[in-house]
């Protein structure tokens, strides 16, 4: 997507992303790309929107949504790497270590949710947050430690809904518990398991596809994902054309 125009970007997404008209500010949003090594290839879990969403309606994508900033004070095992934590943290729009953590957590929450899969220690977990009631009823202690930040896009103006997306990533192996029922809501379906090359030939957004490609340059300096490895590109519009910065 870098260097494409605005028009040109909305043209190649008309049929993904109901368009709208007026400004809208752009909202917090974080998404896990949960990764598996498997006979020397990493995959990447994937599932399919349901049709009726506005936003990407029947595209495969990663687990993820909107950050609500209360996620910031649900207690957790361990916390964000130090170096994972400033990139969160860094400019443009500066965020708080509170914003940074409620941005990880929120991906965690959402990858329980839609996936039924619970990220962190096993152990006993008490919480008042209704959002948060899964890992306390299967005693799992969401923790930071294995999350890593891979990349940012913020969604061009004109569509329905604009986000702030922070993409992250974590091992499958930092995965406590797996839900055989899937996750309380159905926001996705089809939950997969592809190979790098497989995902990027599948129906999913333009700017999945961009962070697909990130990715595996990531893992192919960075196999171990080390906190603070690899650059984080930045993706977002500027003077009517798509650009990528580097936080």
């Amino acid at each position: 997507m870098h260097g494409m125009t605005k028009a040109e970007i909305d043209r190649s997404e008309k049929a993904d992303i109901a368009l709208g008209d007026g400004p809208k500010r752009p909202r917090d949003a974080a998404t896990l790309i949960l990764i598996d090594r498997r006979d020397d290839a990493f995959h990447v879990l994937m599932g399919r929107r349901h049709s009726r969403h506005a936003f990407m309606p029947g595209k495969f994508v990663f687990p993820g949504g909107r950050t609500d900033p209360a996620d910031s004070r649900i207690e957790v095992a361990a916390p964000l790497a130090a170096e994972e934590e400033a990139r969160l943290m860094a400019r443009p729009g500066r965020a708080s270590a509170a914003r940074a953590r409620a941005i990880a957590l929120s991906a965690i929450r959402e990858t329980y949710e839609e996936a039924g899969l619970l990220i962190g220690r096993r152990g006993a977990f008490a919480t008042g947050k209704v959002d948060w009631q899964g890992f306390a009823r299967h005693e799992v202690r969401p923790s930071l430690e294995a999350v890593r930040f891979i990349a940012r896009a913020i969604t061009p103006p004109g569509r329905v809904r604009r986000f702030d997306t922070r993409f992250l990533a974590a091992w499958r192996s930092a995965v406590a518990t797996e839900l055989p029922e899937g996750g309380p809501t159905d926001e996705l379906e089809g939950l997969v398991w592809l190979p790098l090359a497989k995902a990027r030939e599948a129906d999913i957004p333009s700017i999945t596809h961009t962070i697909l490609e990130e990715l595996e340059k990531r893992l192919a300096h960075d196999p171990l994902l080390r906190p603070g490895g690899g650059e984080v590109p930045f993706y977002r519009l500027s003077h009517g054309r798509f650009i990528r910065d580097v936080l």
